[in-house]
């Protein structure tokens, strides 16, 4: 799993978060960084947010998508406006979990990702 924002606070949470259960292979601080890490590391999973320096994370989203890239992403944002929700789904997100409701959903995105679902908190 590659876990992708540009607080350091926010990546310590998800680790905290996703405990022994899932390996973070790699933390970056902006969507560059994000982009590189998931092609050098082919995760099953990344994590990002949607306001990121250099490349943010909507874009992050859809050069992966047009590459075909295998890794599910999942957004993990304090924007809960439907126009972000709607562009978060056409650029090609499995996931969308709300920042304030990171410990209840955030697992619960990972693994519906894994299955090939969509999820986004409510």
């Amino acid at each position: 799993m590659v876990v992708a924002d540009d607080h350091q606070a926010i990546i310590a949470i998800v680790s905290s978060t996703l405990g022994d259960d899932y390996e973070i292979v790699a933390a970056t601080a902006n969507g560059s960084e994000a982009l590189a890490a998931v092609l050098a590391y082919d995760p099953d999973v990344l994590i990002t947010d949607i306001s990121m320096p250099v490349l943010n994370g909507i874009q992050l989203a859809t050069r992966l998508h047009e590459a075909k890239c295998r890794t599910k992403v999942i957004f993990l944002t304090m924007h809960k406006d439907a126009y972000f929700i709607a562009a978060a789904l056409s650029a090609g997100v499995s996931g969308y979990v709300i920042k304030t409701v990171l410990s209840a959903d955030l697992v619960r995105a990972i693994e519906a990702s894994l299955r090939g679902e969509t999820f986004i908190s409510s």
